[in-house]
């Protein structure tokens, strides 16, 4: 059934998806812990998704099969994720941690040819740049206000989400991704309690702004930005997928202006149309992706 759903359709949905990070993280800070709001997200989203985990582990899947996910969740959910969010705690501006996520998509390029055998032309080579050029415009430049440490964390989780990229896309083709989000999750769980006990923020809030930001967290972050991402990767190239990262950052700042009234520049609407254009480029690909199964609910 979700092949036949037009791809254009998961592209636009993980565009809005993905670039609702930053709101959640909005919304996460106005509870007092966001390593709360992050635990309960991804313990949330186990819970729906164990039955998925339960019928396909009964069918019988490959050792492979979980090896994979259980490398997944941890590169690029928990590295990702955890990584992140660590370089804005210690002070890293989010413009710039936009600019190094936005080396994602140039990095994945680079890669796809020796790992993946993916032909990386050159429109897609001159729709990377103008998509970083975009991106450039949208967030402003970078600052010399970040710490070292914060850098370092935003480059390492950058570089999580394209190891996890090759490796979905070189070993794994998109089945049973209902039970995959849930391996996937429940190894993030794992590593992000010890954190939590450290911190003393394991226990829940019974309060609308964390069960709010939890609810975000779920339906955007994770089944929207981390379930429509593979979706699209299994559909598309490596290159294709990653480059529409590039319309993120911008569109996340229309979403700040839309909810929380901050201001939209002329630079911010210049960089969404050069991202989009540089998104526009890149999306010609000369590969064949495999086809995604998924189980039956």
């Amino acid at each position: 059934m979700i092949n036949r759903v037009p791809l254009l359709i998961f592209q636009v949905g993980l565009v809005f998806a993905w670039s609702s990070a930053y709101l959640g993280a909005v919304l996460a800070s106005d509870t007092g812990s966001i390593v709360r709001v992050i635990l309960w997200r991804f313990i949330v989203v186990t819970l729906l998704f164990a039955p998925f985990l339960w019928k396909t582990m009964r069918r019988g899947v490959s050792r492979q099969w979980c090896l994979i996910q259980v490398v997944l969740g941890a590169v690029g959910m928990f590295g990702s994720v955890g990584l992140g969010i660590e370089a804005i705690n210690v002070g890293l501006p989010a413009g710039t941690a936009s600019l190094i996520a936005a080396l994602q998509p140039l990095a994945t390029a680079v890669l796809a040819g020796p790992v993946l055998g993916e032909r990386v032309i050159r429109a897609q080579w001159i729709g990377l740049l103008i998509g970083v050029l975009g991106v450039g415009f949208s967030v402003g430049g970078l600052s010399s206000n970040g710490q070292y440490l914060g850098y370092v964390c935003s480059f390492v989780s950058m570089i999580c989400m394209v190891v996890a990229t090759l490796i979905a896309k070189a070993k794994w083709d998109g089945s049973n991704l209902g039970a995959a989000i849930a391996m996937q999750t429940i190894v993030t769980t794992a590593l992000f309690l010890p954190i939590a006990l450290y911190n003393g923020t394991v226990w829940p809030q019974l309060s609308l702004p964390f069960l709010g930001a939890v609810a975000w967290a779920i339906v955007f972050a994770t089944l929207g930005g981390y379930g429509l991402y593979y979706v699209c990767l299994a559909r598309a190239g490596a290159v294709r997928t990653t480059s529409l990262i590039y319309a993120t950052p911008g569109l996340t700042l229309v979403w700040a202006w839309a909810m929380f009234g901050q201001p939209m520049p002329l630079n911010t609407w210049v960089g969404l149309l050069l991202c989009l254009v540089g998104v526009y480029l890149a999306r010609e690909e000369r590969t064949v992706a495999p086809a995604l199964t998924v189980e039956k609910a």
